[in-house]
């Protein structure tokens, strides 16, 4: 399909750069399989849902990924260098996307720290093992396992969207603000968004009619945010990410299927992650991209926030719920006032009768 067919218009005040207050006071715009869409909010979701479903979160934990330092050993000033880490190799290794990359070569040093700010074994050095397109690189760290994890977080800072940073300063409310309240463990450069409106007062509610909680984990890397260059969707690579489904949650969630209960993934990534394991005990890497045509095997709903234009994100919801009804859906949510993006409204979504 063309890249263009997935276009909308989006006023630039729709973007949120702020997070509802309370989490569970964000808009909820329900797409049902037919009919009428309906206005909520997200505390609106134990009057939505019914005694059985399963709801299948996404656990991962966001890591300050986001790095400043400069090339060694050069001589002369340096210019600074802002690095992305998007995906762990292994215990020492990093993919990363790095601005300015045109300049950096394998075999560059990089070291991070500014004067006066480093981490307790000292600055934190790597080295650019390898160069890709776009300004990805592979970084090899000199530290490794945990020392190199507490190095990274007494060093980087948390990773929000572009489009928030291009438009205020990160402060310390978003420590808070840009992580879920169930988040366990630590890989993801970007937060599974959907997750941010759940507080724990709102999920003891839904236990309480008879809702099931399932966690997976996917680490939501960086390549969330690039934006498709292609002009076709046959074109365009995701960047893989590392995901884990345990034998016991796939089990359990093949019995809530098979005994006509409903799935609904929290957020794209877990949807993703959900079809990537066809809900089989899964644990590796995933590029899997959906759009139009895809068969949905895994979920019976899905709760997303509202995504950009031209996004691999849109694509998903569209092929999920089809492609007219969400622009009809996204043009409802524009009229009415709802907020986008990873601090923005949500929705929860039936696939079509």
């Amino acid at each position: 399909m063309r890249v263009s067919d997935f276009d909308f218009d989006l006023p630039p005040e729709r973007i949120a750069l702020r997070p509802a207050s309370p989490r569970e006071a964000a808009k909820l715009l329900l797409v049902p399989q037919q009919g009428d869409f309906a206005d909520h909010v997200v505390a609106d979701l134990p009057g939505l849902l019914r005694a059985g479903d399963v709801l299948v979160f996404n656990d991962t934990r966001v890591i300050p990924a986001a790095l400043s330092g400069h090339r060694v050993g050069r001589g002369g000033a340096e210019p600074a260098i802002e690095v992305l880490l998007h995906q762990r190799l292994d215990g020492s290794r990093w993919k990363a996307f790095a601005k300015p990359g045109k300049r950096l070569q394998a075999g560059d040093r990089i070291r991070f720290g500014a004067e006066g700010r480093v981490c307790l074994l000292g600055v934190l050095d790597a080295t650019v093992a390898e160069k890709g397109e776009a300004g990805e690189i592979t970084l090899a760290f000199d530290f490794h396992g945990e020392i190199l994890d507490q190095a990274i977080a007494d060093l980087g800072r948390m990773p929000l969207p572009p489009y928030i940073e291009g438009r205020r300063e990160q402060d310390a409310q978003d420590l808070a603000d840009y992580q879920t309240v169930y988040a366990d463990r630590a890989g993801a450069v970007a937060a599974p968004t959907a997750g941010l409106h759940f507080t724990r007062a709102l999920m003891k509610q839904l236990q309480d009619i008879g809702v099931q909680e399932e966690f997976v984990t996917l680490h939501v890397g960086a390549g969330t945010f690039l934006p498709v260059k292609a002009e076709d969707t046959s074109a365009h690579r995701m960047h893989a990410e590392w995901g884990e489904v345990s034998a016991a949650v796939a089990a359990r969630l093949r019995a809530a299927r098979d005994a006509g209960r409903r799935v609904i993934a929290v957020g794209t990534t877990s949807l993703r992650l959900l079809e990537s394991s066809g809900l089989q005990p899964f644990s590796g890497s995933t590029d899997i991209f959906i759009t139009p045509g895809h068969r949905f095997t895994t979920v019976d709903a899905l709760i997303t926030n509202f995504h950009l234009p031209r996004s691999t994100l849109f694509m998903l919801v569209s092929a999920f719920a089809g492609l007219a009804r969400m622009k009809q859906a996204y043009g409802h949510a524009i009229a009415r006032g709802y907020r986008f993006y990873s601090y923005g409204d949500a929705s929860l979504l039936f696939p079509p009768a």
